[in-house]
């Protein structure tokens, strides 16, 4: 078996350029609700992990969301 004895060139690592990491996207500051489905019923909820009473009415879950980032 013969030694290896051709070495492949290697760029020193200063010449190298980093890639720097793209900043990730930061989740919503505030309160965004929406409304879920549970069977017949409707109720809001939140990103904060708040959730509205279950409703019938979606209007009146869709009440509770705006009533919730408003206070």
């Amino acid at each position: 078996m013969e030694p290896h004895t051709k070495a492949t060139l290697v760029p020193p690592l200063a010449s190298v350029p980093l890639q720097r990491p793209q900043p990730q996207p930061q989740p919503p500051t505030g309160h965004t609700t929406s409304t879920a489905e549970r069977g017949s019923f409707c109720l809001a909820v939140c990103t904060c992990g708040w959730t509205g009473p279950a409703r019938r009415s979606r209007d009146l879950a869709r009440k509770d969301a705006a009533r919730h980032t408003v206070g």
